[in-house]
């Protein structure tokens, strides 16, 4: 389903996808950056500046595609391993000797 985010906006002209903004578009939207936005924005920055343009910022749609997918992959994986380190050492605590 997340290709949808890249599908929609481009076949009706629409933009980003809804609350996909980073501050300058804020800004263009709504003339300033609100304060908790401008503050919260440099501290966090994800493993790829942008998921859609993993192979370049101007790349085609179908690549964006893919990227959004190896994105999910990804995002879905390290979700999956984190779970399960979590239960293993939960069950190594919760076992008794």
């Amino acid at each position: 389903m997340s290709p949808l985010g890249l599908l929609l906006p481009y076949i009706f002209g629409s933009g980003d996808a809804w609350g996909e903004w980073d501050t300058e578009t804020v800004e263009k939207m709504v003339g300033f950056i609100p304060k908790g936005m401008e503050k919260l924005s440099s501290l966090f920055k994800g493993m790829f500046s942008d998921y859609s343009n993993i192979f370049g910022e101007n790349s085609p749609l179908i690549l964006q595609i893919i990227s959004y997918l190896i994105s999910a992959i990804i995002g879905s994986l390290i979700i999956f391993l984190f779970f399960k380190l979590f239960f293993k050492l939960y069950k190594n605590i919760s076992e008794p000797s």
